[in-house]
């Protein structure tokens, strides 16, 4: 049985971020229930507002990504009277979330020594580019060059290239959310409020994973290796008859089943091939192997064939193609909106996550500037 409010019913965020790390976290929160104030310039709001084309209904789609679920209140917070509504929020509020440049929050009396001592049960969260001490600028494009990931991006590592997403903001936003509903959990535990501080080099250096492993533990510094995958073979884009498929093979059992399906049994048994070590040693005798093996039939007949034996493979598809296939997966990637003010329901992508008892809901539209 699916209970009518979400897991975060009753709770109060005052959201100060903009862009999009924090107010993609906190809309994750706001599809879960909580009541999301957001708080923006009255001269052209979040910037991401301006960011388009593309536009539905007007609306930049960039905003749209990261702002559902939320009332937007248009406050200056150079005016006396704005700024003591927005104190006024952050006092009742059971979080805070603020992405301004270390110590502006401090300036207009809305930093966190400020507003515990009025709110101690208080969850302030601060994201940053770099760390609370440190004023560089936190933009996803500067950090995915500062922070490696460029640097093991791209066809060659003659040719750093930044991921198609702002995925630092997003990894942030995630680890933002994390951070603020353990917090609560202690609040609730406990009565105390605390500050939570995450920054976009920390997140990107966590989200590199096995790439910052290697080098923390082993002293390895990576190296851009286009599709392919520094300790797994294969894994990586392939030709087939017609276009690319990637074949992500992540044990030996799914290469015997890959090698059987593609005719060539013998290659499990090959000394060179019987291990992931030994694939990834040879990598370039294997792919020579499968590249005209895999000549034998187009991307979607062996998506349909090695899938039916365990092989985790699939083709290279865009955008629109992907949709369907959520669609078509019954994974319902698409929410709509009904809006009374617009010409239709807005549509948006649907939260990531199924609860069986207190589900996302998509109560609200991205609001207009100053939508209360």
């Amino acid at each position: 049985m699916t209970a009518s409010v979400g897991a975060l019913d009753g709770l109060v965020i005052a959201d100060f971020g903009r862009v999009l790390a924090g107010p993609y976290a906190t809309m994750l929160l706001a599809d879960l229930g909580a009541e999301v104030i957001k708080i923006e310039r009255p001269d052209g709001g979040d910037d991401t507002r301006s960011w388009g084309p593309p536009f539905a209904d007007e609306q930049a789609t960039y905003f749209q990504a990261a702002n559902r679920n939320k009332r937007s209140w248009a406050l200056n917070l150079r005016d006396e009277a704005d700024l003591a509504a927005a104190q006024a929020l952050a006092a009742r509020a059971d979080v805070v979330v603020e992405n301004f440049l270390p110590g502006a929050m401090d300036r207009l009396g809305l930093g966190y020594r400020d507003v515990a001592r009025v709110n101690p049960g208080v969850v302030y969260c601060s994201i940053t580019g770099f760390g609370g001490h440190n004023e560089l600028p936190g933009y996803d494009l500067l950090v995915q060059a500062v922070g490696g990931l460029m640097r093991v991006t791209g066809p060659s590592p003659d040719e750093p290239t930044k991921v198609g997403v702002a995925l630092v903001d997003v990894v942030t936003g995630l680890h933002a959310a994390v951070g603020i509903l353990a917090a609560l959990r202690h609040r609730d535990a406990t009565g105390e409020g605390q500050r939570v501080e995450v920054n976009l080099l920390s997140s990107l250096l966590s989200a590199l994973v096995n790439q910052a492993s290697g080098f923390v533990g082993a002293g390895v510094v990576p190296r851009a290796m286009g599709n392919r995958h520094p300790s797994i073979a294969p894994y990586e884009l392939l030709p087939t008859a017609d276009r690319a498929l990637v074949l992500a093979v992540g044990n030996d059992r799914q290469f015997a089943a890959l090698a059987e399906m593609l005719g060539a049994a013998e290659l499990a048994a090959d000394a060179r091939f019987a291990t992931n070590t030994q694939r990834v040693a040879h990598r370039g005798e294997l792919l020579e192997r499968l590249t005209g093996l895999l000549a034998a039939d187009t991307a979607d007949g062996w998506f349909t064939r090695l899938t039916a034996v365990g092989v985790p493979c699939g083709p290279v598809n865009d955008l629109a193609e992907a949709f369907a296939l959520a669609e078509r997966l019954g994974l319902g990637p698409i929410a709509e909106i009904d809006d009374p003010g617009r010409d239709g329901p807005v549509r948006t992508v649907a939260h990531p996550i199924t609860f069986s008892r207190t589900p996302a809901t998509y109560r609200t539209a991205p609001p207009a500037l100053g939508e209360r």
